[in-house]
């Protein structure tokens, strides 16, 4: 009987830690609205970008949390859950990229989230936000050293991780 609650003891663990991800997800965009909201900082497209990446990881792991999947469904959860980090990872790393540029080399700055949503076909408007422009390679705001992709991407980093480890570890013993 103990191998049974170890069973059950092993899936309640995927269901925490896919509700932790969630509530991070939950808060760090929570953040992002009280920047953008209160604090006054705009976001650029690939910040846009980003908030959709930890909305996917957060949507996925309240998904699982709800759902309290099995072995085989952890699984996918998982891998959906460490695509999604692993996309924002991607754009936080562009963007860090374009702040590391020397000033002569930053793109120009382009129009508005807002007014490329109005007048450009989503494509066009996919393809400027992944490209960035010179507004996400300002440094705006700064904590402990780290700017807001940089933690994006240090937060991207360890949701990708619990993803892979929901994904890639040896399934629980069945009771029988």
């Amino acid at each position: 009987m103990q191998s049974h609650s170890y069973f059950r003891g092993d899936l309640l663990t995927s269901r925490i830690l896919f509700a932790v991800i969630f509530l991070v997800c939950a808060a760090l965009l929570a953040v992002a609205f009280y920047m953008e909201h209160v604090m006054g900082l705009e976001p650029c497209p690939l910040c846009w970008l980003q908030r959709f990446a930890f909305m996917a990881a957060g949507l996925v792991s309240l998904l699982a949390w709800l759902h309290g999947p099995g072995p085989i469904a952890t699984r996918i959860y998982g891998l959906f859950l460490a695509l999604a980090a692993g996309t924002g990872l991607g754009l936080a790393s562009r963007q860090l990229w374009l702040q590391s540029l020397p000033a002569d080399q930053v793109p120009a700055c382009g129009p508005s989230v807002d007014y490329m949503l109005e007048v450009l076909p989503w494509s066009e408007v996919l393809a400027t936000a992944v490209r960035g422009t010179g507004d996400c390679a300002a440094v705006v705001w700064r904590f402990l050293g780290l700017s807001i992709p940089g933690w994006s991407a240090l937060f991207f980093v360890c949701v990708a991780l619990v993803g892979l480890y929901l994904c890639l570890r040896p399934a629980p013993k069945r009771p029988w």
